[in-house]
């Protein structure tokens, strides 16, 4: 009989099945096939009486994958587990063994993990199966129990006081980071301050010291004043050169991936793991399936020694013995998990331009980067020489800088996604003068702390140990899908039900919610993973704890009143208030049910963007807004020749015409710059 292997991702069996020949079936589970169960107290799916047990059901998809799996199993002499290999993969595996009712002592099954989808890889994780590790089980059991608790009571709470739609362990406490900073934001009081600048005819210089000490001229007067004191000459006082070495980046994790892809691809961090997703699993090349990175979901910066050694052979081909690096060993943080390498391509021969017929627009921009990031960490750093030049006048000092270049190192390959300026000073030497060609004064403010963009939210998340590397594009995704925030210009701003919600939390959760409970929550799981504790204590403690709380908001809480639209209701007189559904916002009367008006919106003229439409070449594109269906309230961009001409753009236009065809370019919801015409922005 063959082998049974049993993967997560069908993408995956195909470019495994190759690997291991004919004597093996493999299938996939599509990910987790049964979660915990909505029934019992509270619709926890937790035996509260019998020590917090837990209750699982089957999901409803799932019964037919179930099926075929229980089939193909009772037929295998052998059943081998290859989910992915974190908690969350260790956990299916774990599932996959109970429902299938695999037991080893009747049938041979074995847990097999591998950190990249490659034939060698695979076929020693096959050579060396091991038992399902219970303590990592058990450890995404305590998550998954957890968030379940915390999501069901607090979101439903919510929902019947305030209209929130969701709460959650992670999400809550990366919500309170945006609305703390946004508090920041406007607590701050600019101060003003004015610099003066000495243009030369190469250079500029700013005023950096006034009698020895830093200057603080906090204002146009003092301005004045020290203009007036100037002389016209200017004395070169000191010229001095350092050396400085630049040290290559480590080879990306998770957060460090998707925080780069934002910042240099703009591609939001659930778009970036997805793409790196589809990389991991597998690619058709020419002649073969092949997995061209490792495991996307890792906190490690550590490289194995199969991929230094020709990594490094590379680097000496191409650029020279010069440019070949002393490898740094891992920098992963203290506590990080350490299982997996750093984000890595499995093989360095897959160069990104011999790989890039194969890979969409997405996986090759992404690809390159990782490739070039894993490189770059193995080659020498990057020489600067800065220059900087102290010139006196009166009491006053002025201060040039420049820097050159003087070995590229790293850059070589990293350059363009690290760029560095360069400039350069004229020769002078201590004691030379120069007159200015003008010195002026500029005014300035102090700036307050800047919003977070999706780089920035990831990292801060990163550094202060909230969520895993795994979460953390999901959790962005949803506070901008329950519209807790709003982006612009890449940045998070708090919606107004986003600070009620953080509000109405601070005052009945505070600690729930904190960052440094959260963080603590994600050692306590990391403990659950690495040693024997009973972790259905940790459950019940966190319980008994909880539910309390939950009780005195449910009676304390009060129900925020719905907003007035300041018109009464035509049929009954009442006033008409602002409600809100799964469809967006709507006016309706506030004696529901009584009186069940709804004002239905008059006819809008849509704006207009004076952009001719592409497909007809008649009509123009205007912005237009749903008035029916899921996307109700939502605003959209289509050609004004309908029905004529039924043209609906899948973004908000630019402005710019693709120079790959003769469509628009468009802004999507993730932020990310494409051709309207998907073949197009595919190919």
């Amino acid at each position: 009989m063959d082998k049974l292997v049993i993967v997560e991702s069908p993408s995956k069996s195909k470019t495994i099945k190759q690997y291991l020949g004919n004597d093996y079936e493999v299938l996939s589970s599509k990910g987790h096939i049964r979660d915990l169960a909505i029934s019992g107290t509270g619709g926890l799916g937790l035996d509260i009486e019998n020590n917090f047990k837990p209750r699982y059901t089957v999901l409803d998809d799932k019964q037919k994958t179930i099926d075929a799996l229980k089939k193909a199993a009772d037929k295998a002499s052998a059943v081998f587990l290859a989910t992915d290999p974190d908690r969350e993969g260790e956990a299916i595996s774990w599932h996959l063994k109970e429902v299938l009712e695999l037991e080893s002592d009747k049938k041979p099954t074995h847990r097999v993990i591998f950190n990249e989808v490659t034939k060698d890889a695979v076929q020693q994780a096959f050579e060396n199966p091991r038992d399902i590790d219970l303590h990592l089980v058990s450890s995404q059991e305590t998550r998954r129990i957890l968030d379940r608790i915390i999501g069901f009571k607090l979101s439903k709470l919510l929902q019947s006081k305030i209209k929130s739609k969701s709460a959650g362990r992670v999400q809550s406490a990366a919500l309170k980071m945006i609305v703390d900073r946004e508090r920041e934001i406007e607590a701050f009081t600019p101060e003003e301050y004015w610099k003066i600048t000495a243009h030369f005819n190469e250079f500029d210089a700013e005023l950096s010291k006034i009698k020895k000490r830093k200057p603080s001229l906090k204002n146009e007067e003092e301005a004045d004043k020290l203009l007036k004191s100037l002389q016209d000459v200017f004395k070169v006082q000191s010229v001095k050169d350092k050396e400085r070495r630049r040290a290559p980046k480590a080879p990306f994790t998770t957060s460090s991936l998707q925080q780069e892809a934002s910042t240099r691809l703009n591609m939001s961090g659930q778009r970036t793991m997805m793409t790196a997703q589809k990389l991991y699993e597998g690619i058709d090349l020419k002649s073969e399936t092949v997995g061209l990175i490792t495991y996307m979901r890792t906190d490690s910066t550590r490289l194995s020694d199969s991929f230094i050694k020709p990594a490094k052979s590379h680097i000496r081909k191409e650029y020279g013995e010069d440019y070949v690096g002393r490898y740094r060993k891992s920098q992963t943080k203290e506590g990080a998990q350490d299982a997996h390498e750093a984000i890595r391509p499995t093989d360095i021969r897959n160069h990104p331009k011999k790989v890039k017929p194969y890979l969409k627009d997405d996986e090759y921009r992404l690809y390159k980067m990782i490739y070039a990031r894993a490189l770059a960490a193995l080659m020498r750093p990057a020489v600067l020489k800065n220059t900087t030049m102290i010139l006196k006048n009166a009491d006053a000092e002025f201060k040039a800088k420049a820097q050159e270049m003087l070995f590229e190192g790293y850059l070589k390959v990293y350059g363009p996604y690290q760029s560095i300026e360069t400039s350069n000073l004229p020769e002078f030497k201590e004691g030379d003068t120069l007159n200015a060609k003008k010195v002026e004064k500029s005014q300035h403010f102090t700036s307050p702390p800047a919003r977070f963009t999706e780089a920035r939210l990831i990292k801060e998340m990163e550094e202060k140990g909230i969520g895993r590397p795994s979460t953390y594009s999901q959790t962005v995704s949803t506070l901008k899908k329950r519209r807790y925030v709003t982006t612009k210009e890449k940045k998070f701003t708090p919606t107004e039900q986003g600070r009620l919600t953080i509000e109405k939390l601070e005052q009945y959760f505070a600690r729930i919610i904190s960052v440094d409970y959260t963080a603590q929550m994600e050692d306590v799981l990391d403990d659950i993973a690495n040693e024997d504790i009973d972790h259905l204590e940790i459950i019940a403690d966190f319980y008994n704890r909880f539910i309390p709380l939950v009780e005195k908001a449910n009676k304390e809480m009060e129900k925020a009143a719905p907003k007035l639209t300041g018109e009464k209701c035509p049929k009954c007189g009442r006033d008409m208030v602002y409600r809100t559904s799964r469809y967006g916002t709507f006016e309706a009367c506030s004696g529901f049910p009584d009186c069940k008006y709804i004002k239905n919106d008059k006819k809008k003229e849509p704006n207009k963007t004076g952009l001719t439409c592409p497909k007809c070449k008649k009509g123009e594109i205007v912005e237009r807004e749903a008035k029916r269906g899921r996307n109700k309230g939502k605003t959209f961009f289509a050609c004004d020749n309908f029905p004529k001409c039924k043209n609906i753009l899948r973004g908000k236009p630019t402005g710019d015409a693709c120079k790959g065809c003769d469509d628009l370019m468009v802004e999507l919801d993730d932020g990310s710059v494409v051709c309207n015409n998907k073949k197009c922005a595919d190919e």
